[in-house]
């Protein structure tokens, strides 16, 4: 099973022309730094024989202002990118870097070994191991005579 994006139904969502908005966003090219959509880091999931591996892209970000919660085999990463204060006054002709609050969330396969998932950030990336449980590790087995 691979780790999927994780989408909450609601009652709105069953109506057809709800996601319209994205619908749009798509046709016309608009990306997630317009002003059609909150924005959100850029994520790489990748699996390996004992794990799989999630990258974030949280540059200019603090340790402290990023959350991580593992809830019923769902993760979810959140947090708020701050723009800076700055006194001088400069005439921004275009503003493409995004700030404010984000979530992203994933469902996670069942066998994710909860108590050992790991996170580090260094360099603008957030780096998340979640270990496979033992039973779900693939292992070659010999054919004896």
């Amino acid at each position: 099973m691979k780790i999927t994006k994780y989408i909450p139904r609601t009652m709105e969502q069953s109506f057809p022309l709800n996601n319209l908005d994205e619908v749009l966003s798509d046709l016309m090219g608009w990306n997630k730094g317009s002003v059609m959509r909150s924005w959100a880091p850029d994520v790489d999931i990748a699996e390996n024989h004992d794990s799989y591996e999630i990258h974030a892209e949280l540059p200019g970000m603090r340790e402290e202002d990023i959350n991580i919660t593992l809830n019923n085999n769902v993760l979810t990463i959140s947090g708020e990118k701050k723009r800076e204060v700055k006194e001088e006054k400069d005439n921004f002709v275009r503003v493409e870097r995004s700030y404010g609050r984000f979530e992203r969330s994933f469902s996670l396969p069942n066998n994710i070994v909860g108590d050992r998932v790991a996170a580090n950030y260094a360099d603008g990336v957030l780096r998340i191991t979640l270990p496979k449980a033992e039973e779900a590790k693939s292992r070659t087995i010999k054919v004896s005579k």
